[in-house]
């Protein structure tokens, strides 16, 4: 089994996607979540760039890493400078890390117009750079910036560039499609043209402007590159860079190329949700592999198939890569889909308790609910259809339905000014293990505001509602004709530590629509709380 080594620049190049920004701690965390998976080289930052970076590879030394070498990021000397006096690269230097990365032009028409200096000089800077930081006892990476682009404009001083690299010592050359436009098959005809030219290893280091970051970092490895830069779930400049996630499920699953350590894939989803949550940022459900989305099946005829085999309508399983198949329930759901979602629950044989489920899910459609977003809501029906359902044995495992607190009443003020911002305020008043909670919370709107107190009040006898939050909330019209009376449709998403979901509320009143889901998403979480301390 042939080895592609994994370079992840999430710490660096993700950071630098719009609104991406991570502490220092959050840097270290992703760091060792990394390492764990047998992830090879963890580029830190550049040195010289912030005093965060810099205290990053102060602090990264006290992390017991087990797998993964720490890289620092920095450019080439300065034209007409020695390298023995450069900043950037004392910088690098002084980061003492195993492995330096040294980014340099291969376009020239960057090295005329961008650095002003002449080619012989550009391809001196980077041969005394490499060279200067292996005397120093680091392995060094070249990264060739622009080169595709580099390469179509003058392949012969683009080649000149990589191997002035390479013949100072660079352990690996990095082919970078810097602005992300080239296509596949030429990808592919290059490395495979740099691969035959130089002695050392090749990587790819591609962005997704033309959304072909992943297929243009495999056509490279197939052509010969050894290395893929990128990062965690795609985050990056402009349109991105290539999304690790995928290019390593690829390698490993459709090629069969050794990436990561041995039972890594199976943590990928966990990884992948994990850097959104550092990186403070709503994971995409349609993501292959690791998506809320990527297994979900909707309608009758497919999920009917799949129950009977997977493969249907999957080309891997979920469990491969640490998701899950989701069969969504909707008006086009019939006892197929009923049993397939419950299938965890192993009400398989009871078709009348299926049916009583299914028709409770038709009547509240009929009312304006959709579960296909709110597969909490649905798993909370199930238990509620389930409770009084005698002749099914329940799964151990399951949970049946009974209420985490009463809820006697709730209030929202909103108290306009003629000169600032309104000010909300949510009151609850719940019963919970029979004793009576009144609380207050004001925030930035009813929901807000409804959600603090609800929270306030129960999370002294629930304390493991503090690692839950709300991340989405959608409002539909479900009957626009109707106008000011319309009902309509709240869906809300939360998420933990570990796990995201959906519930739904219906109502004439969008503060009652929306009370209905929060309470949805509470009862679920603390279930879902229950039955893993169970297992």
């Amino acid at each position: 089994m042939s080895r592609v080594s994994i370079y992840d620049t999430t710490l660096r190049d993700g950071s630098q996607g719009e609104g991406v920004n991570f502490s220092l701690q959050d840097k270290l965390l992703l760091t060792k979540r990394l390492d764990e998976i047998g992830v090879e080289y963890i580029e830190g930052g550049y040195p010289l760039s912030n005093p965060k970076d810099f205290e990053y590879f102060q602090a990264v030394r006290g992390l017991d890493l087990k797998h993964a070498k720490v890289c620092a990021f920095g450019m080439t000397r300065r034209k007409n400078a020695p390298a023995e006096t450069d900043t950037c690269l004392k910088a690098l230097l002084d980061a003492h890390t195993p492995v330096v990365t040294i980014v340099g032009k291969t376009w020239d028409f960057h090295v005329t117009e961008v650095l002003g200096t002449t080619l012989d000089e550009n391809c001196a800077m980077i041969a005394d750079s490499v060279q200067y930081c292996k005397a120093q006892g680091r392995e060094v990476f070249y990264d060739a910036e622009h080169f595709f682009d580099g390469y179509r404009a003058n392949p012969e001083y683009a080649l000149r560039t990589l191997k002035a690299a390479a013949g100072a010592g660079a352990a690996a050359v990095i082919l970078c499609d810097t602005n992300g436009g080239t296509m596949p098959e030429r990808v592919a005809e290059v490395v495979a043209i740099v691969t035959r030219a130089l002695p050392c290893e090749v990587g790819i280091h591609c962005h997704n402007d033309c959304e072909l970051a992943v297929a243009n970092s495999l056509a490279a490895v197939r052509a010969g590159a050894t290395q893929v830069q990128g990062t965690m779930n795609g985050i990056g400049e402009r349109c991105g860079n290539v999304d690790l996630i995928s290019v390593i499920a690829n390698l490993a699953m459709k090629y069969k190329y050794d990436v990561l350590k041995p039972g890594s894939l199976t943590r990928l989803t966990e990884t992948s949700r994990y850097a959104y949550e550092l990186a403070n940022m709503n994971a995409r459900n349609g993501q292959p592999f690791v998506g809320h989305s990527a297994f979900a099946h909707k309608g009758g005829m497919h999920t009917h198939a799949v129950a009977k085999d997977p493969s249907t309508y999957e080309h891997i399983t979920p469990e491969a890569v640490g998701n899950e198949r989701r069969i969504l329930v909707s008006e086009l759901s019939g006892h197929s889909t009923i049993l397939s979602k419950t299938a965890k629950y192993q009400m398989n044989h009871d078709k009348a308790l299926t049916t009583k489920i299914l028709h409770a899910v038709q009547d509240l459609e009929n009312v304006g609910y959709e579960f296909e977003a709110a597969e909490a809501s649905f798993d909370l029906l199930v238990r509620k259809v389930a409770k009084d359902h005698k002749p099914w044995q329940v799964d151990k495992s399951l949970t049946l339905y009974k209420p985490w607190f009463e809820r006697i009443s709730y209030r929202v003020n909103i108290e306009a000014r003629a000169n600032g911002t309104p000010i909300t305020e949510g009151t609850v008043r719940l019963k919970v293990a029979g004793v009576v909670e009144h609380t207050a919370s004001e925030g930035d709107g009813p929901v807000n505001a409804l959600d603090g107190a609800l929270r306030k009040a129960l999370v002294r006898f629930y304390p493991r509602l503090e690692e839950m939050q709300l991340v989405d909330y959608k409002v539909r019209v479900v009957n626009p004709k109707a106008g000011t009376a319309a009902k309509v449709r709240v869906v809300i998403e939360s998420r933990d530590g570990t796990d995201v979901w959906g519930t739904v509320g219906v109502s004439e009143n969008i503060i009652e629509a929306s009370w209905l889901a929060l309470c949805d998403a509470i009862e679920f979480k603390l279930f879902k709380d229950v039955e893993r301390d169970q297992k």
